[in-house]
């Protein structure tokens, strides 16, 4: 019965997705008075998708395996946090998933958001409805969860091997949250359009969701670099794969909007382009889903194998994002022109960031997409691959670098040239790195450039704290000088490993040392173990360096169900990289492959993303706060206003 009562809370929450929007409709529409029930709608909708995953984490933790999803994603034999995990480790668990955050975050739009007047609210929680009521058709009609199988398989056919990692426990939530995050900001333009409510106000109802869902994207994609990093062991922490950029659009896309939201909200500027963002970045994320769910890829992220679902997917993607460009084109008139600005100035700066960005979007949209394209119409395979990225979107990158070196140091509307002498700490850090980079002539002119910028923005990001009390300046102004110095520190430590690494691929008998960069490494041993789903066969490395010993004990594993083989790496964390190996397949003279890594400093990368998070956060927290002061009358220090007097 606990699948039957996941597949009725579904239908009943896409009963009153329905309901919501047509009485959402009604209030717009036709001015209908009173209070809506559009908010206790939206807060029960809610409840009751989490109802619906919770039934689904129940029969996956039952291992029931009379439902089909259960059977063909899950085993008895598996360990119960992949169980769970595997819950949203397949298509329909990862829909189900989606459309839960998407009613949870109708629900906390619902109970949280009290600036909008009564019909910018109605207007939004039906947009919000409609969203929710096209993936309720698409997982009721095309991807039902709850499916039974009858009769139930003697044992089911497990979770594929590479899913078996905290890291599924993580990533797919905290990118759906950052995905699903942006489409309250859909709603929210869709429903300003609708209402002719484009200002201020509009931006700081926005900006929360927004600064929201972009920590969780910040997170997601960090943890999922790392994931791909250990677990795949091929040593490398992004290589421009289809779904890596399926996240990495949806995160530029909002970099730009959050930064768009800033001047609308303290100047009253950029409000058609406010808007286009809105409607891009929810645009993306909504073909990230249509790339990893329809079936278009190949890829342990990409479940669909049916077409008929990559059409209904598709079918979506067109339907919203084709009615909120039309939307646009018909409203887009009726937006106020915002206050104007000088190029030298805050807004300049932020609207060149909203550029680069922008351009880096599509470079990144038409490398994803063009091999795809190209493949339906000609029938054959393309590659484009780190060469193409690296060298469009890599000088533009550093471009915005440089700009984030001076931004956010100008006033709002105009700033005095005489005040550019603020940028010189940050212009001198970059030139003394430049320098002294030639002590290194191994350096491309790349990673030579992007080492030198970041030691300037290091400097430059936190110069917004100088001559101010700490203790009394705004978590808003915390969170960017530390999201800017992660950047730095991210930045850097890409420019080191692309620069400094060291790989050593060998085949050894037990008992020889290979040497890879600083590190001496012996092949002690190499002994079989069990697992609880799978044997494996364990080397024994010891390495040495300066005196310094570690050992490391990389796997080559054999699972069960499915049978499946996967090298297990072994990584050491020093502070100053890792010593990185895998265990590769034996050669017919008896000897073991064994790939050996020295990466300096390569921990920097995921650093500088945990950094550029919490920075998201603490401004969000200032946000918050300072929100809540206000709604109790408090007088609050609006940051904006102080940086003028400044």
């Amino acid at each position: 019965m606990i699948a039957e009562t996941g597949l009725s809370a579904l239908w009943l929450a896409s009963a009153l997705a329905l309901l919501q929007l047509l009485l959402g409709l009604a209030y717009w529409k036709q001015g209908i008075g009173g209070p809506s029930p559009a908010r206790a709608l939206a807060v029960t909708q809610g409840l009751l998708t989490l109802v619906a995953f919770a039934a689904l984490l129940a029969v996956f933790a039952r291992t029931d395996l009379s439902v089909a999803l259960v059977a063909a994603n899950s085993h008895s034999a598996k360990p119960m946090p992949y169980k769970i995990a595997g819950a949203w480790g397949n298509h329909e668990g990862s829909m189900l998933l989606w459309v839960t955050v998407l009613g949870l975050a109708g629900a906390a739009l619902a109970i949280l958001e009290r600036r909008l007047d009564a019909a910018m609210t109605v207007a939004t929680l039906a947009a919000q409805a409609a969203l929710a009521l096209g993936f309720f058709a698409f997982l009721l009609l095309a991807s039902n969860p709850f499916a039974r199988r009858s009769p139930a398989p003697p044992e089911g056919q497990g979770l594929n091997p590479l899913l078996q990692d905290p890291g599924l426990a993580f990533h797919p939530p905290t990118l759906y949250l950052g995905y699903v995050g942006l489409s309250v900001a859909f709603s929210l333009a869709v429903a300003a359009l609708l209402t002719r409510q484009v200002g201020p106000l509009l931006a700081r109802a926005m900006r929360p969701w927004v600064l929201a869902a972009w920590i969780f994207l910040t997170l997601g994609i960090t943890a999922g670099s790392y994931w791909a990093y250990y677990e795949l062991g091929w040593g490398g922490w992004w290589f421009w794969d289809p779904v890596e950029n399926a996240s990495l659009m949806p995160w530029l896309a909002a970099t730009a909007l959050l930064h768009s939201l800033n001047v609308l909200a303290a100047r009253g500027g950029l409000r058609a382009w406010t808007m286009m963002l809105a409607v891009v970045a929810f645009s993306m994320s909504m073909l990230g889903t249509f790339l990893v769910r329809s079936g278009v890829l190949t890829s342990v992220h990409a479940f669909a194998v049916d077409p008929t679902r990559g059409a209904f997917i598709l079918a979506l993607l067109a339907f919203y994002i084709g009615a909120a460009l039309i939307l646009f084109a018909a409203r887009i008139a009726t937006v106020r022109e915002g206050a104007r600005f000088a190029i030298w100035s805050r807004e300049g700066g932020l609207v060149a960031n909203n550029l680069l960005l922008s351009v880096i979007l599509v470079i990144v949209f038409v490398g994803t997409l063009y091999p795809l394209l190209a493949e339906a119409m000609t029938g054959e395979k393309l590659s484009v691959g780190p060469p193409y990225f690296n060298a469009t979107a890599g000088p533009l990158a550093l471009l915005l670098v440089a700009f984030l070196l001076f931004a956010p140091l100008l006033r709002w509307r105009h700033d005095a040239r005489p005040r550019a002498q603020r940028i010189l700490p940050g212009a001198a850090a970059a030139m003394l790195a430049f320098a002294l980079t030639f002590l290194a002539p191994a350096m491309t002119l790349l990673p030579r450039l992007a080492l030198a910028l970041a030691g300037g923005l290091a400097v430059a990001s936190l110069l917004p704290l100088a001559r101010r009390n700490l203790l009394r300046t705004p978590l808003a102004t915390w969170g960017m000088a530390i999201a800017h110095f992660g950047v730095a520190v991210a930045i850097a430590g890409m420019a080191i490993d692309s620069s400094f690494t060291v790989e050593k691929l060998a085949a050894a008998h037990e008992g020889e040392t290979l040497v890879v960069g600083p590190w001496a490494v012996t092949f002690a041993s190499l002994d079989p173990i069990v697992g609880p789903n799978w044997t494996a066969l364990e080397a024994s490395l010891d390495a040495s360096r300066k005196g310094n010993r570690i050992s490391l004990h990389p796997q080559a594993r054999s699972f069960f169900n499915p049978p499946t083989e996967t090298n297990e790496t072994a990584i050491a964390t020093l502070w100053d990289g890792q010593l990185y190996t895998v265990l590769g397949k034996q050669n017919d003279d008896g000897r073991w492959q064994l790939r050996l890594w020295w990466k300096p400093f390569v921990t920097l990368i995921w650093l500088g993303g945990a950094l550029i998070a919490l920075g998201g956060a603490l401004a969000l927290l200032g946000r918050l706060w300072r929100d809540w002061r206000r709604g109790r009358g408090e007088t609050v220090v609006d940051p904006a206003a102080e940086w003028r007097r400044r």
